[in-house]
């Protein structure tokens, strides 16, 4: 998407224009932050900005240079060396510089990668401000648990091929899953298969998962039915998918 390397095949448009003969014109309404930006640490972080304001061909005065760090979260620190910054500091200069052509569209790779749990909350949250600020984000991360925090719509991708894509509620609500346990686990799966209703089972050591069409679980049903074979079951539960466990199930087959 950023031409940093060339597609084997296939065809990009971005704000509806074709990416091969329209770049210049696209890149100046994108910006981006690469898994680990790179700046210079012997300056403040005001002085980072405005060069690569300058370089990027953005004239900005201070004091809108100094509004950048402020939506940042930077605006007390904007005139300290980058080199006392934290990480998660470093990653909040980098989406100020990768914001300072106002682009329409940022393209964050692995945003919290390597940052320590306050830092990856407050990246967190700059992306959903940003995001409630009008700009379109598309975040590539491994961190299943958070994209599925930020982000609207997900896709899954495994070695070049998308495997789902739209709206997060939607991707996870494709079924329901129903984990359920007895003393006997081996004698509980019996009875459930005889039950049937399900469309795949997946035994643990200490429990079966049942995995139904969306809205077709009845747990009353599942409980009488083991009732009445004799089955006491120890729990019984709807679960909500993760998209942690949606990215397994896709991937894994």
């Amino acid at each position: 998407l950023l031409s940093l390397i060339e597609p084997t095949a296939g065809d990009i448009e971005i704000f509806g224009l074709p990416l091969a003969a329209n770049r210049s014109a696209i890149m100046q309404k994108v910006g981006a932050v690469i898994e680990k930006p790179a700046m210079y640490e012997y300056l403040t972080a005001y002085q980072n900005l405005k060069i690569f304001s300058a370089l990027s061909g953005v004239s900005k005065t201070r004091v809108q240079l100094l509004n950048e760090l402020d939506i940042v979260g930077l605006a007390t620190r904007a005139h300290d060396l980058v080199r006392t910054f934290s990480q998660g500091m470093k990653q909040r200069l980098a989406i100020a510089m990768a914001m300072v052509n106002n682009p329409e569209l940022i393209l964050l790779d692995e945003p919290t990668n390597g940052l320590d749990p306050v830092g990856i909350a407050e990246i967190r949250e700059l992306i959903k401000s940003l995001a409630a600020s009008g700009k379109t984000i598309i975040m590539a991360s491994h961190l299943l648990d958070e994209v599925e925090k930020v982000c609207t719509h997900v896709a899954i991708l495994k070695k070049g091929n998308l495997l789902t894509a739209g709206p997060v509620d939607e991707v996870l609500a494709q079924e329901d899953i129903v984990e359920i346990s007895a003393a006997n686990v081996d004698e509980l799966e019996k009875v459930v298969t005889e039950m049937g209703g399900y469309t795949k089972l997946k035994k643990h050591p200490n429990c079966l998962q049942l995995f139904y069409q969306t809205g077709s679980a009845q747990l009353d049903a599942i409980n009488k039915y083991c009732f009445n074979k004799g089955i006491t079951l120890q729990q019984l539960q709807l679960k909500k998918k993760s998209l942690e466990t949606k990215f397994f199930e896709l991937t894994n087959d």
